[in-house]
Parts: C-alpha cells; sequence; structure tokens
C-alpha cells in the first residue's frame, strides 16, 4: 500500500462552533520506510458509518451513536490510542477509570469490560479485543511529565495531553474536561508489588480492539507522539478507526487507502 509521509510545524483545525484552531503538535511524522502496516478491517460487520486515518502524533474525535461500534486498528503496532471519552449530549458526564475499574472489580481492560462514566453508567463496552489486556492506569503524557521523566532536554516535545487539549478545544471543550485517560494497546503491567511499569507492548500490525457506545459518545483519541521511551519503537505509526452500525446490512471496512492522514465521512465530522 502506498502510503505518503508528511510533516507539519503548525496545523489548523476546524471547531464544532465554526471558528478554527491552530496547533503547533507535529502531524503527521515520518516513520520508517521499513515499518509494516496493516490497515485491518471493522472488528464488527455492519454498514460503514465512518473510517478515518489518524496520522502519527495527531488528535482525534468523533461522535459515537448509540449502538454503533468503533474498531481502532494499530496500524503499525505498540502505537498507543491514548482515549477518552464523553456523553456526547452532556460532556460533563465522562470516562471514569475509578469507576470501571471498581465495578469489574479488575485493574485491566479486557474484552467485556464497560467503560463507565462518573456518574457510573456504562458509556461504552469492549466486545472484541485482539490483544491479552489494555491499559487504563498509566495516564497520558505531556511536556510536564516528559521533563520529568526525561529531562529538560524534552521539555518541548508535545504529548498526549496536548492533543487532548487541541481536541478538546475543537468541541468545546477545556483542560478542566481532560480527565484519566484509557490507553488502547500499550501495556502497563502491575507488579506483584503493586508497581507499575510501561514496558515493550503486546500488539502488533493490524491488531484491533472495538468498542460499543451504549449511548451517543464523544470519542477523543491522541495518536501518541511519544518519542522517548522504546513502547512503539521510537517510530510512531498512523491509527485507522473505523465506525459500524451492526444492524444495518453492510460489509466490514476494505482496507484504507490514501496518505495517513484523516479523511472524513459522515459521522463524526465536525
Amino acid at each position: 500500500m502506498a502510503t505518503t509521509h508528511t510533516e507539519s510545524t503548525s496545523t489548523t483545525y476546524p471547531t464544532t462552533s465554526g471558528g478554527t484552531l491552530a496547533t503547533t503538535v507535529p502531524v503527521g511524522a515520518v516513520y520508517a520506510e521499513s515499518s509494516v502496516l496493516d490497515w485491518g478491517a471493522s472488528l464488527l460487520e455492519g454498514a460503514v458509518v465512518l473510517d478515518e486515518q489518524v496520522a502519527p502524533n495527531a488528535p482525534w474525535s468523533a461522535v459515537v451513536k448509540e449502538g454503533h461500534v468503533l474498531t481502532i486498528v494499530d496500524v503499525g503496532g505498540n502505537q498507543s490510542a491514548d482515549c477518552l471519552l464523553y456523553d456526547a449530549d452532556d460532556p460533563e458526564e465522562r470516562y471514569s477509570v475509578p469507576d470501571t475499574l471498581a465495578w469489574q472489580g479488575n485493574a485491566y481492560v479486557r474484552t467485556g469490560t464497560v467503560l463507565r462514566s462518573n456518574e457510573g453508567r456504562p458509556l461504552m463496552t469492549v466486545v472484541a479485543n485482539e490483544t491479552d489486556r489494555q491499559d487504563t492506569i498509566g495516564g497520558a503524557c505531556g511536556k510536564e511529565s516528559n521533563t520529568l521523566r526525561y529531562g529538560h532536554h524534552v521539555m518541548f516535545h508535545h504529548g498526549c495531553r496536548e492533543n487532548f487539549l487541541t481536541e478538546a478545544g475543537r468541541r468545546g471543550l477545556g483542560a478542566r474536561d481532560i480527565v484519566s485517560n484509557l490507553n488502547w494497546f500499550m501495556n502497563v503491567p502491575v507488579e506483584a508489588d503493586g508497581a507499575l511499569g510501561i514496558v515493550d507492548g503486546m500488539s502488533a500490525p493490524g491488531r484491533r480492539v472495538a468498542v460499543r457506545a451504549e449511548t451517543d459518545v464523544l470519542v477523543m483519541v491522541s495518536n501518541c507522539p511519544q518519542m522517548n521511551n522504546p513502547c512503539n519503537d521510537f517510530n510512531p505509526t498512523p491509527l485507522r478507526m473505523i465506525v459500524v452500525d451492526p444492524h444495518s446490512a453492510g460489509n466490514p471496512a476494505s482496507p484504507a487507502a490514501g496518505r495517513p492522514g484523516s479523511t472524513t465521512t459522515s459521522e463524526g465530522a465536525a
């Protein structure tokens, strides 16, 4: 599959209110020419209502309607998709790590996990998963945490927090709305002594996770720009986001074509 590698020092996004928002988060990082990419397909059959590519380092968001299923494809393998969820009609109700873990009595996110809000209500359910476990403890990287962990020479590196702030701005949200997040495809084991580690991932090119919306949900994702630890082999690669309506006739999404940027179809357009 042919790809075009692009670099950008500034990107302008349309906002849901009709304006524009500029960000210096680098989008479309050049990944290694030898990268193995598998664009995959939806894990569930149904009519495709959205099929978008997310460039390395880029933010993304869409509203997934109740009953629709979002498949996230780890195109290059071990590329963390940091994720936040909001009730689309009332964003003050949003994903809650403690509620999710307390209700299920387990520290990991696996098939069957109900992703709950700060009101304890279901937002989405993991209906299929091609890795052993998903993380919701490790949090999101940012300029401040990068500086603390890796030194002042990385203080200007953008992270997932900056991506979240950019995408939140497009959706009329702000810093107060950024809460603890999911990390699809990131491996954060809990050791016997309770310690956590961010270690080599368990994913691979084309691995997928699928989540069903239990209400209309605003899904926000940062295609992690982390370049300071080996969890993605220092090589950020694209993601693919596919939403299907499993109650409508249709075929699974075909392999995505074109550039590793973002292409918008009907559902979730700004």
